[in-house]
């Protein structure tokens, strides 16, 4: 049943900046220069990296990706201490598109009551026509939805032309068909039985949650005793005690969830307030205060009973630590990414054999190193090994260019250079059998340096 107030406005607003993010972000351009995709927001599979405007992820950049399921899971939580499941009400993709579903059906069908007559109707001309012009948006909006997905994972006005064209690879096609059978069915059909039933977070919402949170709260110390209009008035004039609640069921019929909010706070609620406005709605029709159902606690309903005031603690223990948390995760991850690398090294050593004892009582050991450079330009690395006697000699396989006897390795723009290197060491007294060296490279113009560790082997002297 529709109703209109406040919290529908809001869930209206939220419902059009989410799905407008959701579905067009796509096509939004970000220059990142020559030979470089310039859709702003792009998970890249093909060459492996991740795109956010600015941003650019490597796939050996996943703490990025733990960090953000960090933030989010915090922020849940924080929601969830501040206004309960207000996230369930307001921002969930199933409340969000089960949201759209039903308007677009009560805007072929009617409301509720138009609906349950058309139900038991015959069927008729009219009433197949009514049926199948709500299954076609649907299925529309669905196949959007899935469309819009893969949309994220290729450059977006290509892809859509390949798709209209039918030139697209077979897994988009597939995954648009997966998305949007889903789509359609849990928002079409399964709708709460989906909050209810399948979604685990209820659950674990009512283990985190306080006497301190906001809910969706029935005012029963000032609806009860509850009656018809006509009752209550009866009783007032009688001088008995009489409750703003005149039983119009309208809360209930507004609930998505078919919640009764009278009996309490339960698990199916969503905190969505469309009771609220259903209910406000109702007490201005028959010139009673508002804010009989409302945004509050069982804690602040006994005080009034004990004639104290209403205390709202947003700020508290549990809400501040998780601010702290996301605060201090969002801090630990800025900082990573303005003071990230934009090369790597990564050190593998030999394993058979460990090391060379060769004649000459040098000792040599051959290690495969890849060095990544993640900027859109080529690049060269000086390459030193520390740790070692000044006179060890490093050699790189295949390269020529040195610099004050030292590698000096090329690398090509956006890409990675896997290079063999041995490492020779002149005899000394007393080596040891294992000695921790330093690979070090080195961008001969712009001076950011990279390490690795690892360590030289030689044979044991006795």
């Amino acid at each position: 049943m529709a109703t209109h107030g406040l919290f529908r406005r809001i869930k209206w607003t939220l419902l059009f900046i989410t799905l407008g993010i959701y579905y067009f972000l796509p096509f939004i351009r970000y220059d990142r220069g020559p030979d470089a995709p310039d859709q702003a927001v792009l998970v890249d599979l093909v060459h492996k990296r991740a795109y956010f405007f600015f941003i650019e992820i490597w796939p050996q950049e996943v703490y990025y990706l733990t960090g953000l399921l960090i933030l989010a899971a915090v922020a849940l939580f924080l929601m969830n201490a501040v206004a309960g499941r207000i996230w369930c009400g307001y921002l969930c993709p199933q409340t969000v598109w089960t949201d759209l579903f039903l308007w677009v059906e009560r805007k072929i069908e009617g409301d509720r009551r138009d609906r349950i007559i058309l139900d038991k109707e015959p069927w008729t001309f009219g009433k197949l026509a009514k049926r199948a012009t709500k299954h076609f948006f649907w299925l529309m909006i669905a196949w959007w939805t899935g469309g819009a997905w893969v949309l994220y994972f290729s450059d977006a006005p290509t892809l859509v032309w390949q798709l209209l064209t039918f030139q697209a690879p077979l897994v988009a096609y597939t995954w648009i068909a997966i998305l949007t059978a889903t789509t359609y069915l849990l928002a079409g059909f399964m709708r709460e039985q989906v909050c209810i039933y399948m979604c685990p977070w209820p659950r674990i919402q009512a283990a985190l949650t306080d006497e301190k949170a906001l809910n969706v709260t029935y005012r029963w110390d000032r609806g009860e005793p509850r009656g018809s209009l006509k009752q209550n008035n009866k009783l007032i004039e009688q001088g008995l005690p009489a409750g703003d609640c005149i039983d119009c069921y309208q809360c209930f019929q507004v609930c998505p969830t078919g919640v009764d909010i009278r009996n309490g706070l339960q698990l199916d609620c969503i905190q969505c307030g469309l009771c609220i406005d259903a209910c406000d709605n109702v007490m201005t029709k028959v010139g009673k205060p508002t804010g009989l159902i409302a945004y509050d606690t069982d804690e602040n309903i006994q005080r009034r009973i004990e004639g104290k005031e209403s205390i709202y603690e947003i700020v508290r223990a549990r809400t501040v630590i998780y601010a702290a948390i996301i605060a201090l995760v969002g801090a630990i991850m800025l900082f990573a990414l303005i003071n990230r690398d934009f090369a790597d090294i990564s050190v593998l050593h030999d394993r058979n054999p460990v090391f060379v004892e060769q004649s000459d009582g040098t000792v040599r050991n051959g290690y495969t190193v890849r060095l990544a450079n993640k900027r859109r330009h080529p690049r060269d690395f000086v390459l030193n090994v520390e740790g070692m006697p000044a006179n060890t000699r490093v050699e790189a396989v295949g390269v020529e260019n040195t610099f004050a006897g030292r590698p000096v390795i090329e690398v090509g723009p956006d890409t990675t250079r896997e290079v063999r290197i041995l490492v020779t060491s002149p005899p000394w007294e007393k080596m040891p059998s294992s000695t921790p060296v330093t690979f070090r490279i080195t961008d001969s113009v712009m001076g950011e340096v990279v390490t690795a560790k690892d360590n030289f082997k030689a044979p044991d002297k006795p």
